[in-house]
C-alpha cells in the first residue's frame, strides 16, 4: 500500500503541473482517480497480497475435484519484486505434495493504473504423470453491488470481413441468466471479441482475455446483486508429464469509477503506456502512411519491374510513403498465391530476389513491408514436401505448420530472420487465414485435450519475442483474414495493419459506413491499427476518410490514365494533419449506426495540448443537411480555434458553447463528410 500511495501523489502533483501549465480544469484529462486506483489496490490486497490468500481469481478441476475444495491445503510460498516504477510482480505458489502438482500465479500490479494481470503456470514436478486437469478458468470471480440496479456488459463482435464487424453491444446480466462468449475457428477475435466492460451504477470493471486461441468466457447473474466471471482456454482436460509445464490466458482487470466512456478511454491510456510494441529507443509506433500494388494483378502476381514502376509513380507524383508493401504471391505459388509453404522469393518474377524492390523502396525515403503466412502449408510446397513431420492435417489437404514443434519453430525463426536481413525487409507482416482449432482438437489424445492449442500458442509468442529480440526495431503485423488474431497477447508484439478485409478492392463507396462503424468500434480497445482504401474517381475523399486510421493505406493503379494526384495529396496530406489525434482520447459523438439515413461521428482528443480532431458522415441517404455536435471533455473557460480542413478561415468558440451547444456541421451533399480540428488558444 505504501507503494501506491506515494504513487498516487507523484501522479496526483503530476497532473496538477499539467494542468495548471495548460490552464485547464484537472477533469479534462483522463486519469486514474484515487478511488479507482485504491478500488485496485483493494481489490489486488485481498487477492494477491493476503499472508495465505483463499479468494483466488481462478479455478480448475484436478483429479476429477474443483480446486476451491482442495487449494487451501496445498503448500504454499510467494514473492514479490518491483518491475519497474509503475509495476510490482507477485509470483504466488502451490503445490500438491502428493502428486506433485505446482500452480504458479504471475501476478502484476500496475500503480499508476488501476489495473491487474496475471497468467497461471501448472508444471508437474514429479517423475510420473499427474491426474487429469481440467476447465482451467484463468479467470473466476465475483463482483457484487451494494445498490439496487442492473448489470450490464458492454462487448463488441469481432471481425467477420462485414459492415457488423467490431460493432458494439449492450447486454442486460439479470439474475440467474448464463451469456457465453467464444470466438469461431480458434482465431481470437474472428466473431468474438476478448474485451469486455461490465457495469454497475457509478463504477464497473474491464475484464480482458489474453489469448490467441480459442477462449471463452461466461457471465452469470447471481440471484443477491452479483455476477460471476469465468474465462480461459474453452477446453482442458488432460494430464501433465513429468517436468511439463504449461500456461494459461493472460487476464487483464481494470476498475474504474464514473462514466463508462471515460473508463475505455483510461483503457486507452493503459495501452499506449503499457502494451503497444515498442522500438528499441522506447518509442511507440508512429503513424503510417502506406501503399501496395499487388491487388491489382490477377492472382497478386507483382514482379519487380512493377513494383519499382509504383514506388516511382508515387515518388513523383508527389505523395509520400512511409512504407512500400509487397503483399502474397512473392514466393513460387504457379500463379496462385494461396499456395504457401515455399518462402523464397520466386526468381522468374523478382531475379535479384526482394531486396531489388527494398533497395528502391529505400532510395525513394520508403520502408518496405513484406506478407508471410508460415502457418499455413499447402501440397506442392517446399515445407510440405520435406518436412511432413512439422505439419498437422490430413494428407493431400493444407496443414497446419505446429509451432508447438521445438524444430519447426527454430527454423521458422532462422530462416524469417534471414530473409528479413537479406531482402532488406522492415515490417514483418504475418497473416494466417486457416481456422486452427480444427487441426489441435484433432492432434490430442483424449486425456490430452488442449494441450496442442497450448504448446502452437507458445511457440507464436516465442517466435515473435525472438524476432524482435534479434530486430529490436522491427514492427510487425498481427494481420488473420484480416483482425481476427487481435488479443491482448498479440497486441503487445504486433500492431494490426489491417483491421478487417472488408474492404472495396475497386473503391466502391458502397464499403464506407461499415468502415466508419469499424473505426467506431474498434477505437474504443484498439488504439493502434490500420486500413487502406482503394483510389477511385467515385466519392474517393468520402470513402478514403472513413478507412482513416493511424496507419492508413491507399492503393492506386499507377499505370491507368486519369488518376486524380492531386485529390490523392490532398486526402494524405489532411491525413498527416490530424494523425497524431489517433493517439488521444476517443469520444463517440453519435449513436452507432450502419444504416444509410444517417449521420455518424466521432472525436479524438488530446486534451493535455488542447487539440483533436471530429470527423463527420452524411451517409448516402439522409435527409438532413445540419448536425450539431456536442464536443466532450474541453476546457469550459477556454477558447478554441476551430478549422474545417475544406473550407477556408476559421471560428473561435468556447470550450463551453462547444460542449453544451454543440459544434455545427453543414454539408449539402450526399454523401458528403468533413474534418473539423481545434486548437485550445491560451
Amino acid at each position: 500500500m505504501c507503494i501506491r500511495s506515494s504513487r498516487q501523489t507523484s501522479l496526483a502533483l503530476s497532473c496538477l503541473l499539467l494542468a495548471l501549465a495548460a490552464d485547464m480544469p484537472l477533469a479534462v484529462a483522463v486519469t486514474p482517480t484515487p478511488d479507482e486506483l485504491a478500488a485496485s489496490d483493494q481489490w489486488a490486497a485481498a487477492t494477491f497480497a493476503s499472508p495465505e490468500p483463499t479468494n483466488v481469481p481462478f479455478s480448475f478441476n484436478y483429479d476429477g475435484k474443483p480446486s476451491a475444495g482442495f487449494l487451501k491445503s496445498w503448500g504454499f510460498k510467494q514473492s514479490s519484486n518491483n518491475l519497474d516504477d509503475q509495476r510490482t510482480q507477485r509470483t504466488l505458489v502451490w503445490t500438491d505434495a502428493q502428486t506433485g502438482l505446482e500452480l504458479r500465479c504471475v501476478a502484476v500490479e500496475y500503480h499508476d493504473f488501476p489495473t491487474l494481470e496475471w497468467t497461471l503456470y501448472f508444471k508437474n514436478t514429479a517423475a510420473r504423470d499427474t491426474p487429469i486437469l481440467s476447465e482451467i478458468q484463468a479467470l473466476d470471480t465475483r463482483f457484487r453491488q451494494s445498490t439496487t440496479g442492473s448489470f450490464v456488459l458492454h462487448h463488441n463482435i469481432g471481425d467477420t470481413c462485414a459492415p457488423e464487424s467490431y460493432e458494439p453491444r449492450e447486454l442486460v446480466l439479470a439474475p440467474k441468466s448464463e451469456h457465453r462468449f467464444a470466438p469461431s475457428g480458434g482465431r481470437p477475435t474472428s466473431f468474438g471479441f476478448p474485451y469486455f466492460n461490465l457495469a454497475w451504477p457509478g463504477q464497473g470493471v474491464i475484464a480482458v482475455i489474453g489469448w490467441p486461441g480459442q477462449w471463452a468466457a461466461q457471465f452469470t447473474g447471481e440471484e443477491t446483486n452479483g455476477i460471476r466471471i469465468r474465462a480461459g482456454q474453452e477446453l482442458t482436460h488432460l494430464k501433465l508429464q513429468p517436468g511439463e509445464e504449461i500456461r494459461t490466458p493472460l487476464i487483464a482487470l481494470q476498475f474504474w469509477k464514473g462514466d463508462r466512456e471515460r473508463s475505455q478511454n483510461l483503457w486507452r491510456r493503459w495501452m499506449f503506456a503499457h502494451n503497444l510494441p515498442r522500438t528499441r529507443d522506447g518509442k511507440l509506433p508512429p503513424p503510417i502512411l502506406s501503399s501496395c500494388g499487388g491487388g491489382f494483378f490477377p492472382g497478386i502476381q507483382c514482379t519487380e519491374a512493377t513494383e519499382r514502376q509504383f514506388i516511382t509513380a508515387f515518388n513523383q507524383a508527389g505523395v509520400k510513403l512511409d512504407y512500400w508493401w509487397l503483399d502474397a504471391g512473392w514466393y513460387p505459388c504457379d500463379g496462385n498465391w494461396p499456395k504457401v509453404g515455399t518462402w523464397t522469393p520466386d526468381l522468374a518474377r523478382f531475379p535479384r530476389g526482394l531486396k531489388a524492390v527494398s533497395e528502391h523502396a529505400h532510395a525513394n525515403g520508403m520502408g518496405f513491408i513484406v506478407w508471410f503466412e508460415p502457418e499455413r502449408v499447402t501440397p506442392g510446397t517446399w515445407l510440405y514436401t520435406n518436412n511432413p513431420t512439422w505439419l498437422l492435417g490430413r494428407d493431400g489437404e493444407q496443414k497446419l505448420l505446429n509451432l508447438g514443434n521445438d524444430t519447426a519453430r527454430k527454423w521458422l525463426t532462422d530462416h524469417v530472420d534471414a530473409t528479413l536481413t537479406q531482402q532488406g525487409i522492415d515490417f514483418y507482416r504475418q497473416d494466417f487465414n486457416i481456422d486452427p482449432l480444427p487441426y489441435w482438437r484433432a492432434s490430442d489424445r483424449p486425456d490430452r485435450q488442449g494441450i496442442t492449442e497450448i504448446r502452437h500458442i507458445e511457440g507464436y509468442l516465442a517466435f515473435w519475442d525472438e524476432l524482435r529480440r534479434r530486430h529490436p526495431n522491427l514492427l510487425i503485423d498481427s494481420c488473420a483474414s484480416g483482425g481476427r488474431r487481435n488479443d491482448l497477447e498479440t497486441l503487445r508484439r504486433a500492431v494490426p495493419l489491417l483491421r478487417s478485409d472488408y474492404q472495396a478492392f475497386d473503391g466502391n463507396p458502397a464499403y464506407a459506413p461499415g468502415n466508419q462503424g469499424h473505426t467506431y468500434g474498434l477505437s474504443s480497445w484498439i488504439p493502434y491499427y490500420g486500413q487502406g482504401v482503394y483510389y477511385s474517381d467515385r466519392h474517393f475523399v468520402y470513402s478514403a476518410r472513413s478507412y482513416l486510421s493511424p496507419a492508413f493505406g491507399v492503393a492506386v493503379d499507377v499505370r491507368k490514365p486519369g488518376v486524380d494526384w492531386t485529390t490523392i495529396r490532398r486526402v494524405v496530406d489532411q491525413w498527416r494533419s490530424v494523425a497524431s489525434c489517433y493517439f488521444g482520447d476517443f469520444y463517440p459523438l453519435t449513436s452507432y449506426r450502419l444504416e444509410d439515413d444517417v449521420w455518424l461521428a466521432w472525436q479524438f482528443d488530446l486534451p493535455e495540448s488542447g487539440q483533436g480532431m471530429v470527423q463527420v458522415f452524411r451517409r448516402a441517404d439522409s435527409p438532413y443537411e445540419l448536425a450539431r455536435l456536442k464536443l466532450k471533455r474541453l476546457n469550459p473557460e477556454a477558447r478554441y480555434r476551430v478549422t474545417d480542413l475544406d473550407v477556408s478561415g476559421t471560428k473561435e468558440i468556447t470550450g463551453q458553447e462547444l460542449m453544451e451547444k454543440g459544434l455545427q456541421v453543414s454539408l449539402a451533399d450526399r454523401p458528403a463528410s468533413a474534418i473539423l480540428v481545434y486548437q485550445r488558444l491560451q
